[in-house]
């Protein structure tokens, strides 16, 4: 990991009111991946990145404003200006992670941990809009999940009543 001098600003904005998680091991998350942002294509640009956790409605509002979809998502992400000290905003849906990982039988706390990664791969540089784009993206998710893993780091994700 990074001497606390390079690790980047995270700005955390719980919007989901029954989601609880431990803020610190989600920067110990981000700065593990920064650390190995060697593996993935150079990383996510320097500057502060920002990680909003929202509910579907929400997000299907961006979705809309932004790219002119008003369907639900997992993940939108915002590409910042590092020019300007912003790496970019990972918006993430805690409804949609919800949802699947109960139809799929997924820990959710897995889940939504994965619909970070999949937001700070975007901003590294990777898409999924295309089948073969689409493989390598899950290849990496899988690389960046299991680096997480395998350095006993995990925010907590939790919903309570």
């Amino acid at each position: 990991m990074p001497p606390a001098s390079q690790i980047r600003e995270t700005a955390i904005s719980n919007r989901y009111p029954r989601l609880h998680f431990t803020r610190a091991e989600l920067r110990r998350a981000i700065a593990t991946l920064d650390a190995h942002a060697t593996e993935f294509r150079g990383g996510v640009p320097s500057g502060e990145l920002s990680l909003v956790f929202l509910d579907d409605l929400a997000l299907a509002q961006l979705h809309a404003d932004f790219l002119a979809d008003p369907t639900t998502t997992d993940v939108i992400t915002f590409e910042g200006n590092s020019d300007h000290g912003v790496a970019g905003e990972i918006c993430v849906s805690v409804d949609t992670a919800k949802t699947y990982a109960k139809q799929n039988g997924h820990e959710f706390a897995t889940e939504l941990l994965l619909y970070v990664v999949h937001g700070w791969l975007h901003l590294a540089g990777y898409d999924d809009l295309q089948p073969a784009k689409k493989r390598i993206m899950r290849r990496a998710e899988a690389r960046a999940l299991k680096i997480l893993t395998q350095n006993k780091i995990s925010p907590g994700f939790a919903l309570r009543r």
